[in-house]
């Protein structure tokens, strides 16, 4: 047995020990800080504060974290925008294949597809109007767009383009086809019907292979109607002064993209003032009255609003803005009123340049009078007039640099349009 006295002085040991152990640990303690103390007092000037510290810590994990500036959301989705597709596309392009793309060749009513065979796979013509008429119905419609696109390649399909107004400008009738009201009719409708009847007509021209109407016409008439050759004898406008006229576009407009259709507003800017068919005449096409701030111009700026895929450019001349140029050769109305003013980025496309008010221009310059005033998409119709419009671009473009950049501007702003639509990859 151990005695008290051993006990107790056990237990007066293990206690001093214990102080001991403590004050040796508080001494160290005391000794570590003093050293931080000198350490931070000498290098005060080259270390981070606590917040820089914290916020170069926070931004190097941040990096760590983070994608590559290639790889992040707006990056992609700046890629993937039709605009950067569509100049990707076209750089990729040799100068022959873009100036293609700013061509739409005519295939008529009773025409074998096989006739643009050389246009589309050679020479790369990237768009066809479907002209005449069409009595096949849809499924005829059908085997010729087919047969087409087949010729086209796989990544950058045809635009396939037809003058479906309705009333006594309607190219495709036949089984499939309804027979459309005039446009006077139409401007008898309400916006909400003839949003839901051009969804209707698009849906028919869809299932035919056409993914583009040259329609609606916007023109507002202001002189009397039957002495107006071109719009008001042939009740292809809606019948309303400008206001009604722009929003039964826009409806229009509206109702054909709901069936997977693009439109084209015509003609820019107006044809409601001349006597003369320009297709038919160069006699009564001088508009004397038409002004950039007036009414009729007004109809087709609305109806920009609704992002049609193409405007069409009148082949009239207007004194009041261009006494020199036909429309569809201003640079004035084109790239600076249309463009500039009105901010329209889309496909700008002619009427016919195999038209009678053109004739007096040699065939092989019209293309290159066209693009020069900021135009895109030479639409053409009559055969004849294709190779010597191809040729004219061609050679002009090979020769100008200035101009070769125009060519290749209005073949993104095509390539835009098909990225959109989804014929082009």
């Amino acid at each position: 047995m151990i005695s008290r006295h051993t006990q107790h002085d056990s237990r007066r040991h293990r206690i001093r020990t214990a102080i001991i152990v403590i004050l040796v640990f508080a001494l160290a303690a005391a000794a570590l800080a003093l050293a931080g103390l000198r350490w931070k007092a000498s290098d005060t000037s080259s270390m981070p504060s606590a917040s820089s510290s914290t916020s170069s810590m926070s931004s190097a994990l941040s990096r760590s974290k983070a994608p590559k500036a290639s790889s992040s959301p707006s990056h992609a989705a700046a890629d993937d925008a039709p605009e950067e597709k569509a100049s990707k596309a076209v750089d990729a392009m040799p100068l022959k294949d873009q100036v293609g793309q700013l061509v739409m060749a005519p295939l008529f009513a009773g025409s074998d597809p096989s006739s643009l065979h050389d246009l589309v796979a050679d020479q790369h013509v990237g768009s066809v109007l479907i002209i005449g008429n069409w009595n096949t119905g849809v499924s005829g419609v059908k085997q010729s767009t087919d047969a087409l696109q087949s010729y086209a390649p796989q990544n950058n399909r045809l635009i396939m383009a037809t003058d479906q107004e309705g009333g006594q400008v309607q190219h495709l009738r036949g089984p499939g086809f309804d027979a459309m009201p005039s446009g006077v009719e139409q401007g008898r409708l309400s916006p909400n019907q003839l949003t839901d009847s051009a969804s209707q007509w698009g849906g028919q021209l869809k299932s035919a292979g056409i993914n583009v109407d040259l329609a609606p016409v916007a023109d507002t008439v202001q002189t009397d109607r039957a002495g107006n050759a071109p719009i008001g004898a042939l009740d292809r406008d809606f019948g309303l002064d400008a206001s009604g006229n722009a929003q039964h576009a826009t409806a229009f407009i509206n109702g054909m993209r709901q069936a997977g259709v693009e439109t084209t507003i015509k003609h820019y800017p107006g044809l409601g003032t001349v006597s003369g068919n320009t297709d038919f005449t160069a006699n009564g096409i001088l508009d004397t009255t038409t002004t950039l701030d007036g009414d009729e111009i007004g109809a087709f700026t609305t109806a920009l609003q609704a992002k049609p895929g193409m405007v069409m450019m009148s082949l009239a001349t207007y004194q009041a803005i261009d006494p020199a140029n036909p429309a569809a050769f201003s640079n004035a109305l084109i790239d600076g009123h249309l463009r500039t003013q009105s901010g329209y980025d889309g496909v700008v496309t002619s009427d016919s340049l195999s038209a009678t008010a053109v004739n007096g221009i040699a065939p092989d310059q019209l293309g290159v009078r066209f693009i020069e005033a900021g135009g895109d998409l030479a639409c053409i119709g009559a055969n004849q007039y294709v190779q010597p419009i191809l040729d004219g671009l061609n050679q002009r473009a090979a020769s100008d640099p200035a101009f070769a950049q125009k060519v290749k501007q209005s073949a993104t702003r095509v390539m835009t349009l098909k990225y959109r639509m989804g014929l082009a990859q």
